[in-house]
């Protein structure tokens, strides 16, 4: 094991903290990046989000009859989006290196706005606009695509003045703010780079077995997630909810699913670990789906109950899921393509979640709820192989036994990502 000066940190590696700046300085730096920064890439996540399910809700308010549409032709209309959504990931971070990020998420938010089914599925809109049914000829389920898709129009034209593309260009940061931001980011990519997208970096990133579990994990929890937006407002309106009520019932689950993220966001980032709130989210969910699939023998509040297990259960793991991946992702291009890839991935479960609600199997829907168990289970099965997996790359990092990379040119060296001996992988 070699002598080393510098300090390894799990998710990086780097210099001993002999910080110069002051840390008030720092935090009101990193407040303001918090004002200016997040707000309008939360809103365009929601967005993103939101849009591709809104069509559950216009799946109750009549799009199905409206449209003629028999079988398992709505499985077949919500499968079909996430063809571009699977192909497109990738490409589309690469874009951003490329393209001043104002620029390149603004246009596509404003392309998928004027989609006739990509708009935002808002609850309280979506219930009030479903009241709007026949005004102006129109269906309720058709002024849920209309007006909110205008929002989505006007969203994404402001957004091209509100989102911050690079530090270097921060307005709202004076010049020593400016510079300490960046000594602070430079600080936590320590040696963690990948800044050249080559051949031995594609053969680095494709040949890394952690993005591959790790999209095997967010699948598996995307599994989940997917079914239960495209089909709660369904399984809620058979459950004995006229439509109208069918909407308004989703506002507390989505909204105990919000509390269970921002509780868990707060938690495991205090703990500096993942790995058990994977596993905690597995488990919550299980048990909404055990009492869904014997839903025969339980009460209608107890099921009413399950769909919130399975929503907190879902915004337990699911967002520590894909945090927890590209956090060990280091370097610019590893962390950018590998996480177009798990993502791709977590896509390619919208494959699995329009297909296993089978109308004719309503409203027990046992394939449905019986494949969303078992892709659960896999997202805990992959999680502890990759826990288990990075666990012992530390170690073996620990022993010294990756210096031997420490011999490679330096252009080479200084490409490796998170391959460098002196990172630690986030547990």
């Amino acid at each position: 094991m070699r002598p080393v000066t510098e300090v390894a940190v799990e998710g990086q590696s780097q210099y001993s903290p002999q910080s110069s700046w002051d840390s008030k300085a720092e935090r009101r730096v990193l407040r303001k990046c918090d004002f200016h920064v997040i707000p309008i890439l939360y809103v365009l996540y929601m967005l993103s989000y939101l849009d591709r399910i809104n069509i559950g809700n216009a799946r109750i308010e009549g799009l199905e009859r409206d449209l003629g549409m028999t079988a398992n032709d709505y499985n077949i209309a919500v499968q079909v989006f996430f063809v571009p959504y699977i192909l497109l990931e990738v490409p589309s971070n690469i874009m951003l290196r490329r393209v001043a990020p104002s620029a390149w998420l603004s246009s596509i938010m404003f392309i998928w706005g004027t989609g006739p089914l990509l708009l935002i599925a808002l609850k309280f809109l979506a219930y009030a606009l479903a009241k709007m049914d026949g005004l102006g000829g129109y269906a309720g389920w058709r002024w849920i695509f209309i007006i909110e898709g205008l929002l989505t129009l006007v969203v994404a034209v402001a957004s091209k003045w509100l989102i911050v593309d690079w530090p270097e260009d921060a307005r709202f940061l004076n010049d020593g703010e400016r510079a300490l931001l960046l000594r602070r980011l430079e600080n936590d990519k320590g040696f963690a780079k990948m800044d050249k997208l080559d051949k031995r970096a594609i053969k680095r990133i494709i040949g890394d077995w952690k993005i591959w579990v790790g999209g095997l994990m967010y699948f598996g929890t995307c599994v989940s997630n997917y079914s239960i937006s495209y089909y709660l407002p369904t399984v809620l309106s058979e459950l004995g909810y006229s439509a109208s009520d069918a909407q308004v019932q989703t506002i507390p689950i989505y909204a105990a699913g919000l509390v269970a993220a921002l509780v868990t966001a707060w938690t495991s980032d205090r703990l500096r670990h993942r790995f058990s709130f994977v596993i905690v989210g597995a488990g919550i969910n299980v048990i909404g789906y055990i009492v869904l699939l014997a839903q025969a023998n339980v009460s209608v509040k107890v099921r009413y109950m399950a769909l919130y297990l399975i929503e907190c259960g879902l915004w337990i793991g699911a967002p520590v899921a894909i945090v927890w991946v590209t956090s060990n992702l280091g370097g610019h291009y590893k962390r950018a393509v590998g996480s177009g890839i798990v993502v791709a991935m977590a896509n390619m479960s919208g494959f699995v979640s329009s297909n296993i609600f089978i109308p004719g199997q309503a409203p027990r829907y046992p394939v449905g709820y019986g494949v969303a168990l078992a892709m659960t289970a896999v997202a805990a099965l992959a999680g502890t192989v990759l826990y288990l997996g990075m666990r012992q790359e530390n170690r073996r990092r620990e022993r010294g036994e990756r210096d031997h990379r420490l011999l490679l040119e330096k252009e080479q060296l200084d490409n490796v990502g998170d391959e460098h001996p002196d990172f630690r992988y986030a547990l």
